[in-house]
């Protein structure tokens, strides 16, 4: 089960190596990290999603508070939250295809970015799933080259994340 973790960690350099470090030694795969700025200068903002059973969950968030640049640890296994990723995906693309591939990114309100003689560039955001079906989508047309970002989220309401 994949599990989203915020860590709220002091804004220094190393501190992202040394988290790195810890999932490394542990034998933890991180599937998507998102490292940002907060509303504090002071402080950054870690979004880690893994993947393991809630054994595996509570010794990650153990582990993560145990270092001395980690403030706090938030697991949002049961919270409600909105959460989006960034894609940037740069397709093949022919004059007779590319009004169809228009229509298609318009579909998931993807934007044009870049036009080359032979490319589309994308830029799409959302959840997980909305980002997955727009990669399935456009893999029919030959994605030359694609990036995404790491999840980011915030807890719906008054609830600090």
């Amino acid at each position: 089960m994949k599990h989203t973790i915020s860590a709220m960690v002091e804004n220094k350099p190393g501190v992202l190596a040394r988290m790195a470090g810890l999932f490394a030694r542990r034998g933890f795969n991180i599937e998507s990290l998102a490292v940002s700025a907060t509303e504090r200068d002071d402080i950054s903002r870690m979004t880690i999603t893994v993947d393991g059973d809630e054994l595996t969950l509570e010794q990650i968030c153990n582990q993560l508070i145990k270092l001395i640049d980690v403030i706090e640890v938030i697991d949002h296994t049961n919270d409600i939250y909105v959460e989006r990723e960034l894609c940037l995906c740069k397709v093949a693309c022919t004059a007779g295809n590319r009004s169809d591939m228009i229509d298609l990114g318009n579909i998931f309100r993807a934007d044009i970015v870049d036009v080359g003689d032979e490319t589309l560039m994308f830029q799409v955001t959302g959840d997980e799933e909305k980002i997955d079906a727009f990669v399935h989508t456009m893999q029919g047309y030959g994605i030359k080259e694609m990036v995404r970002t790491g999840k980011i989220l915030l807890v719906r309401g008054v609830q600090a994340t």
